[in-house]
């Protein structure tokens, strides 16, 4: 089901001693923690060592040498040695934990800010719920890497190696031996890891891709019913379900296969220091409890090395994880791009398009050689068919896009130079579908402007008519809407996008499609609002609906991608091209209206 065709490309994953650099990077903002919590872990791995290391002590000479004397020594040794393991078992366990937590959260908050600042062009090529997957599941899984997982590993490492030490001066003949099999061991274990890696990614890659369209599915629910197409939604999700668990056994064979390799290893060594030590034993070379020591210090070495074949493999998950985190912050954001010095005052609100073109990432050419000027406080219409160009124009006017050849000019500053957050709180938008988020009415209302008043929020509100059907609410403007406003009509939905922008107070206004899908009775109050909203503001409008434009001061007929017709509604009907073909059918006239004199019907003046 997941087609691969993702724009964030899954580059190839970094070797596990390279992902160091990247690993400390993450855990840095937290370095003194980090600090105590190897401090702690040293200390509760040394006082561990104190159990095994008193057993030769209680059995040559307690047991068998009747040294009774030492006795309470030994006793108390490991008694106060338990009370401190205990004590930093704790405190390592609460301080790493919530440590991790709070790392998860930063991370998770500074790739959400990240995700939200880049450009337009980035979400055309990545679905919705990849990248709410990419934000939540990723980062989650990155726990293993700044949490316990670390303590975990560098814990058995200095167990290992104070038990090496311990096992050399013990035994140098069996510790060789016990080298050899580890060293072989671990070889085989860094094959396994880089066996898994690309394949935990590939898993993250299918669930994110499944996670995108469950998502696009339920947000698309009564479309899905309305063609019966629950079915489908079905054996589409089955397939994703089913790529996660064929990766998934595939993991789980490779882990159990490590498992057995680990589990072959000990009894291996166990039963090789049994024979070796046993003739030692027999030669007067080593005592039964020297023996004992050696063998509780050996599980302590061989332990370490077998647990990396579980904790390992949850590492290989979270650098895998990590990997798709760090191509997500590797996206250039728009936001602090070093050409963008120009800062905008208040704008009067002139556009020019000086001879531009542009191409998205396909390569095909959607917009050829425009050139118009939008004078401040006027309104510019944008018609044609769809497929024309006019989206794309609007897109290139908010600074979505950069234009690939030509510039768009703003008070006569370069668009592509001029800081966004200066531009953007000038422009209002209100499209076709009205976007509202799941909260209330004075919420989405004052979502641009979160700062206004009261006052100024109602009187957005009593412009735009939204006070018609929010004051009739049990909780009027506190009333909660639904996700993307389900609660209310299309024609309520619309008269709140409305008031958003007049409480906005941009200098330029964008009306995208803004009243095509609505009634006749909703169109009409909502032009009302548009027309106060409309004044003294530089308005570039698309329209179907040719007979709301008929008063704007210039109409640019858009094909193919070029302006082939401009001027205002008159002039362009008089001269029978194709504004007046559009109008015309879209009206169901006759050419036979137009008088012989030239002039416009008297319905249509």
């Amino acid at each position: 089901m997941p087609s691969g065709n993702n724009s964030l490309v899954s580059s190839k994953p970094k070797l596990v001693w390279k992902s160091i650099p990247d690993v400390w990077t993450l855990v840095r903002p937290q370095w003194t923690i980090m600090a105590a919590g190897f401090g702690l872990m040293v200390a509760n791995r040394a006082t561990g060592l104190v159990l095994p290391a008193t057993t030769k002590y209680f059995l040559d000479d307690v047991i068998l040498k009747k040294h009774v004397q030492i006795l309470p020594a030994l006793v108390l040794a490991v008694l106060t040695a338990t009370a401190v393991e205990a004590t930093t078992s704790y405190l390592l366990a609460q301080l790493m934990s919530k440590s991790s937590q709070r790392l998860i959260m930063d991370l998770r908050i500074k790739v959400q800010a990240h995700v939200g600042r880049l450009p337009l062009s980035f979400y055309d090529g990545n679905k919705t719920g990849v990248l709410v997957s990419r934000i939540m599941n990723d980062i989650e899984g990155v726990r293993s890497l700044v949490g316990t997982g670390i303590i975990d590993i560098c814990g058995g490492v200095t167990t290992a190696l104070f038990a090496l030490i311990y096992l050399l001066h013990a035994n140098p003949l069996m510790t060789v031996m016990v080298a050899i099999g580890l060293a072989a061991f671990g070889t085989g274990l860094s094959r396994f890891f880089k066996f898994l890696r690309p394949l935990y990614r590939s898993r993250n890659d299918f669930r994110a891709e499944v996670i995108g369209r469950l998502t696009e599915s339920i947000a698309g629910v009564r479309v899905v019913k309305g063609y019966r197409a629950e079915q489908h939604e079905e054996e589409v999700f089955a397939s994703g379900s089913r790529l996660i668990f064929e990766n998934t056994c595939r993991s789980i064979t490779a882990t159990s296969l490590m498992g057995i390799s680990s589990t072959v290893l000990s009894g291996v060594l166990s039963a090789s220091v049994m024979l070796v030590g046993a003739h030692q034993i027999l030669a007067g070379k080593m005592t039964a409890g020297g023996f004992v020591a050696y063998t509780i210090f050996l599980s302590m070495l061989v332990g370490p090395v077998r647990y990396l074949a579980t904790i390992g493999s949850q590492i290989t998950e979270a650098l895998a994880a990590m990997d798709r985190t760090r191509e997500i912050l590797s996206e250039t954001p728009e936001d602090p791009d070093p050409a963008r010095t120009i800062y905008l005052s208040r704008l009067e609100g002139r556009i020019d398009f000086e001879n531009l073109s542009f191409s998205y990432n396909t390569g095909r050419t959607v917009l050829n050689e425009i050139t118009f000027t939008a004078e401040p406080g006027t309104i510019t219409a944008l018609v044609g068919p769809s497929g024309a160009g006019k989206s794309t124009t609007i897109g290139l006017i908010a600074a979505f896009y950069v234009p690939t050849i030509g510039r768009v000019l703003v008070d006569g500053a370069d668009l592509s130079k001029v800081d966004l957050d200066s531009f953007r709180t000038q422009l209002g938008i209100v499209l076709q579908e009205s976007f509202l988020f799941d909260g209330s009415i004075r919420d989405n209302v004052a979502f641009g402007r979160p700062t206004a008043s009261e006052a100024e929020i109602l009187a957005a509100c009593r412009v735009a008519r939204v006070d018609e059907f929010a004051e009739a609410m049990e909780k009027q403007y506190d009333t909660f809407i639904g996700e993307r406003g389900v609660k209310l009509s299309g024609g309520q939905k619309q008269r709140v996008s409305i008031a958003r922008a007049i409480l906005a107070d941009p200098r330029i206004l964008i009306l995208d499609e803004a009243t095509s899908s609505l009634d006749s009775e909703s169109e009409a109050l909502i032009q009302e609002g548009l027309s106060y909203l409309m004044k003294g503001r530089t308005t570039i409008v698309i329209a179907h609906r040719l007979s709301t434009i008929r008063s704007a001061d210039q109409i640019l007929v858009y094909e193919a991608g070029r302006i082939i017709e401009r001027g205002n509604h008159e002039s362009l009907y008089a001269s029978r091209g194709r504004y007046y073909d559009l109008y015309t059918k879209q009206h169901g006239l006759e050419a036979n209206l137009f008088l012989a004199t030239g002039e416009v019907a008297s319905e249509f003046a």
